[in-house]
């Protein structure tokens, strides 16, 4: 598929930086929308913002409850294995992203970490719900 380890490498590397932005996007989304909540920031209420991130929390949620690897791992794992192996696999920035996203532990840690977290979102989104109208285009958003 790719014309030389180094080139696959790199692939894996840009694959392994999608994932950190995705976890980032649900994490950090959430705090966003906790801290909107208490200070009343309406861009917090984004409809198309809090959809997309219930969605991204929704998948992964759903992945860990039937067992499924993330394809975002899956596809990495595969194109690593494309580069070969070496001592040192990734590069500095890469090796540091795999050490903050990857973790040693029983799958069922996992599973209760995600169904927690997806669940605040999910409450979240019904306690401070988007703005009607919100994310629309062309809709204007009146103020109470």
């Amino acid at each position: 598929m790719f014309d030389s380890p180094a080139t696959a490498e790199i692939a894996a590397d840009a694959v392994l930086v999608v994932h950190a932005a995705f976890i980032a996007f649900v994490v950090f989304g959430q705090v966003y929308v906790l801290l909107g909540w208490g200070l009343g920031w309406r861009s917090a209420r984004n409809r198309w913002f809090r959809r997309l991130h219930l969605a991204a929390i929704g998948i992964v949620v759903i992945q860990a409850w039937i067992g499924m690897t993330c394809p975002l791992t899956s596809l990495e794992s595969a194109v690593r294995a494309e580069a070969g192996a070496r001592a040192y696999p990734q590069g500095f920035i890469a090796h540091w992203l795999s050490r903050l996203i990857y973790y040693d532990l029983p799958t069922w840690i996992f599973v209760l970490v995600y169904s927690l977290f997806g669940a605040l979102v999910l409450l979240s989104y019904w306690r401070f719900p988007p703005l009607p109208g919100s994310g629309k285009r062309g809709a204007s958003v009146t103020r109470p």
